[in-house]
């Protein structure tokens, strides 16, 4: 099983190495609120992914979209969580039926719902 959710974390990190010097692991690390051993085993996949405010944290500090780590972590943001739980039966049917749609669709039914929302 491959890791991707270290992969992309490491391969993010070294990606801006070449272009700054503070991500280097020990530094990234620091910015993250992580000892760099730790972040280096979660890059690796030795260890499972850490927690949601850890992997925000990371995001922000590696420039990655917050909810695309998250999701290759396995975790469904707290407030996409929170949404779901008040309407349980209509959002569960709703992430169903995005299943069956292209990722096209799905975006243009996210902008006709902001459209409708702003009015």
């Amino acid at each position: 099983m491959k890791n991707t959710f270290g992969r992309c974390v490491r391969d993010q990190r070294e990606a801006l190495l070449p272009l700054d010097p503070q991500f280097s692991l020990r530094q990234t690390a620091a910015r993250i609120g992580v000892e760099p051993s730790y972040l280096s085993k979660v890059e690796r996949g030795r260890v499972p992914p850490p927690s949601e405010a850890t992997i925000i944290r990371m995001a922000k500090a590696l420039a990655l979209d917050r909810d695309e780590l998250l999701g290759l972590a396995g975790n469904i943001p707290g407030d996409v969580r929170q949404t779901i739980l008040k309407r349980p039966k209509l959002m569960a049917g709703l992430v169903r039926q995005f299943a069956k749609v292209s990722d096209k669709g799905v975006l243009h039914v996210i902008l006709r719902a902001r459209r409708t929302g702003k009015q």
